[in-house]
């Protein structure tokens, strides 16, 4: 009656859960139970190839090479962090793996060792398997944000693995990457492969049923009719086994040995009947059975498909079909599937930031200084990026449009077509006006080999011209070599 008072309640409980307090401890052996059957999931062709493919489509290289792409004004953070991720957390190797057992458990947890003291700050890191890791929140009253990881390795009756005590970190110490898309999940992340589960157990059962039948009921069969024309009843079963016997066994002779042997069989005795007849049935004859067929390969086929729905991964790159363009790379040819890449992406960056502020943290960074960088992942949809620049190229294309027939002003414009605030407007004007004035000084070092920023004039502008040859009367201005002022021209 507890379990069934309140259907809600009972969606936020544990299955296991006979009382309040197991809350936590069932739901934490739900979750390796849940562990156990990604692990033999993991042993599917068609789930190990979409695991891999999310690994390698979140790990791409960018045109330059680089897999992790950072951004920062400050050159001492750039290289800070460029030697934490390419030299200590050797990324180019570890993303790989790291990715891959994220997308399959849901959570993946790292833990930081940190030399704060040194000023060094993250020297090493070591994944820790997600069976012995737990996640503890709302355990400090004071501070209800406080959270804090609990490994617990496995205890080998035996002594010989895992004897190490139960240890706790505090949140800085560990970075858990998790797939925050079902807050019945919380506080762990929920596995890519969640959802192919029930179809994977269903699909699997199919297929066992499909190979039983294929062995035991597909074969044919033969039926032997022997005339046993009037032999004695009593004596039937005798005589049809010397038949069988003779029928089924063939002589051998060992040519090292010389033995005689009869227990190689021809034909397996289990498959074929063997029926004695006489009178109006009298007559030997053999006959052929039929196997049965199986005709459940449709019903296989709709559970492969559902399971293909599942993992978000296009049929065609999973059974490796030859009619897929080889030259690009999933997620350019799927939009979708591209989503799906750049979410995995974001969780990813999002603990990489969390290690990265670490790190500058145990360098001194404080205040500002510490967030002053950007980490970004490749995307691999090149159809993605090619949208995004086609909605650009639309709306500036209308912005042009509206300016140059003056239906619109140029500030309704902006903010109404590319939504942007009036302090935006305000700056992007004054680069607007630092762009041109780098244009003209462009210009002016490639036709008249003069850089006004450093002499300070201009030659060959149409003012300069008109200063020099309309202001004769002006005694500031020098008048040009060769003019004639009696010529009327």
């Amino acid at each position: 009656f507890v379990n069934l008072r309140d259907r809600y309640t009972k969606l936020q409980r544990s299955y296991y859960e006979t009382n309040q307090g197991a809350q936590s401890m069932a739901y934490h052996q739900v979750r390796r139970e849940l562990f156990r059957d990604y692990d033999a999931m993991d042993n599917d062709p068609i789930i190990a190839s979409a695991l891999d493919i999310y690994a390698d489509e979140s790990t791409l290289k960018n045109e330059f090479g680089d897999i992790i792409t950072i951004r920062s004004d400050n050159p001492r953070v750039q290289e800070l962090l460029e030697n934490l991720f390419y030299d200590i957390l050797n990324v180019e190797f570890n993303l790989w793996p790291w990715t891959r057992n994220l997308v399959k458990y849901g959570d993946f947890f790292l833990q930081l060792e940190i030399a704060a003291e040194q000023g060094i700050g993250i020297v090493n890191v070591m994944p820790l398997s997600t069976y012995e890791v737990s996640r503890v929140e709302g355990f400090d009253m004071e501070n209800p944000q406080r959270v804090k990881f609990v490994y617990a390795p496995y205890q080998n009756p035996l002594g010989a693995y895992g004897m190490s005590p139960k240890k706790e970190f505090e949140n800085y110490e560990m970075a858990h990457f998790r797939m925050l898309s079902d807050t019945n999940f919380l506080p762990y992340g929920k596995s890519m492969v969640e959802g192919a589960r029930r179809i994977w157990k269903q699909l699997s059962l199919m297929e066992d049923a499909m190979l039983i039948h294929r062995i035991m009921r597909a074969p044919e069969k033969r039926v032997f009719k022997i005339d046993i024309g009037n032999i004695n009843p009593q004596e039937v079963d005798n005589y049809m086994q010397k038949i069988i016997n003779k029928m089924k066994k063939t002589p051998f002779v060992d040519k090292n040995s010389g033995d005689y042997n009869l227990k190689y069989n021809i034909q397996n005795l289990t498959e074929d009947f063997f029926l004695p007849v006489r009178g109006g049935d009298s007559g030997t004859s053999i006959e052929n059975l039929q196997g049965l067929e199986y005709a459940a390969v449709e019903d296989i086929d709709y559970l492969k498909a559902k399971l293909f729905a599942a993992l978000k991964v296009p049929k065609a790159y999973l059974s490796y079909d030859e009619n897929v363009n080889g030259k690009a790379t999933l997620a350019a040819e799927d939009v979708r599937f591209a989503r799906t890449i750049e979410r995995i992406q974001r969780i990813i960056t999002s603990e990489l930031k969390k290690v990265a502020l670490v790190h500058l943290y145990a360098h001194g960074y404080t205040n500002e200084s510490i967030t002053n960088f950007d980490i970004h992942l490749t995307n691999p949809s090149i159809i993605y990026e090619q949208e995004r620049i086609a909605m650009m190229k639309e709306k500036i294309d209308l912005a042009n449009q509206a300016m140059e027939n003056s239906s619109l002003p140029r500030d309704y414009i902006w903010k109404n077509v590319f939504n942007i605030s009036e302090d935006e407007f305000n700056e992007l004007d004054d680069l607007i006006v630092e762009d041109q004035k780098r244009k003209f000084r462009y210009k002016q070092i490639a036709e008249e080999g003069n850089d006004p920023a450093e002499t300070g004039q201009a030659f060959g502008t149409p003012h300069q011209i008109a200063s020099l040859y309309g202001g004769k009367g002006d005694g500031d201005l020098e008048v040009p070599r060769g003019y004639d002022e009696t010529d009327p021209k």
